[in-house]
């Protein structure tokens, strides 16, 4: 093999330049690696790859949104449930003062005082109904209507059923004067039945689509993770590997620089025959 002693070319120091230059763009790619812990940072890196990812990622984000407002709507139909709860608890109370309302052995001053706590206790379930209001939404008044949420990508959407009954029957039980037992026991098995039916039905509704808004987000959510788990396989580093590499990167690097400083002192040694 000849050997070229020429002072005007190198080819042994191009070759080294040339090694330098690719463990350098090598090196680069792998420090870049580990400074985003990412493999796949641009489509420079991996055209296919990367345009996967960010459809990858405009799904995640979608089903963020789809989440919050599942979240938004369970908190609507929450605060209905505990207005509601609230009201049929309140109805052990308001059953009691019907009852001693209908016995016609007390006096009017006794009927008098039950009648006030009796109404007491129809305006404060009117106020736990007011006040069951979340962010503006209401399922229990008398002017309610539906919360329709969206529940998926695909634009199926989850309904909580407003129930306006539920304050127009308290209205209508509070506007009775019962002054007699007869009256009392007509309530009773009147508007007060009809109240208690209606606050049942409304827990057993808005509770069962809350579950079901609940699995629903249950379920967004494990698909939420699933797509993440799926655009790291795709787009993340692996630091161990990376690091491993990256140090014998360096290593090469600094070999290579030697290498390309000995071959640019073969022209000076050259004409050092000849001083």
């Amino acid at each position: 093999m000849s050997i070229n002693n020429s002072v005007f070319t190198n080819p042994s120091a191009f070759t080294a330049l040339r090694s330098l230059n690719k463990i350098n763009q090598r090196l680069d790619v792998t420090q870049n690696r580990v400074s985003t812990g990412l493999k796949v940072a641009s489509s420079l890196d991996d055209a296919s790859a990367f345009a996967v990812a960010q459809g990858i990622r405009g799904e995640i984000r979608a089903l963020d949104s789809v989440i919050q407002g599942l979240n938004n709507s369970k908190a609507v139909g929450k605060v209905a449930v505990a207005g509601a709860t609230a009201v049929s608890d309140l109805m052990i109370d308001i059953r009691q003062k019907l009852t001693e309302l209908a016995n016609s052995s007390i006096s009017t001053a006794q009927r008098t005082i039950i009648q006030n706590d009796y109404n007491e206790l129809l305006s404060q379930a009117a106020n736990f109904v007011t006040n069951a209001t979340y962010n503006g939404f209401e399922l229990l008044t008398s002017g309610a209507t539906n919360v329709n949420t969206l529940a998926n990508l695909g634009g199926a959407q989850l309904t909580l059923t407003a129930q306006p009954d539920v304050k127009n029957h308290l209205r209508s039980l509070a506007g009775i004067t019962i002054n007699t037992a007869v009256n009392a026991q007509s309530v009773i098995v009147g508007q007060f039945t009809t109240l208690e039916a209606t606050v049942g039905a409304a827990l057993g509704t808005i509770g069962a689509e809350v579950r079901a808004l609940n699995l629903q987000t249950g379920f967004l959510e494990e698909l939420r993770d699933t797509s993440q788990v799926g655009l790291g396989n795709i787009v993340d580093a692996d630091l161990a590997r990376e690091s491993a590499k990256l140090t014998s990167q360096q290593i090469q690097q600094e070999l290579s620089v030697q290498t390309l400083s000995i071959a640019n002192t073969r022209p000076q040694t050259i004409l050092s025959l000849f001083r």
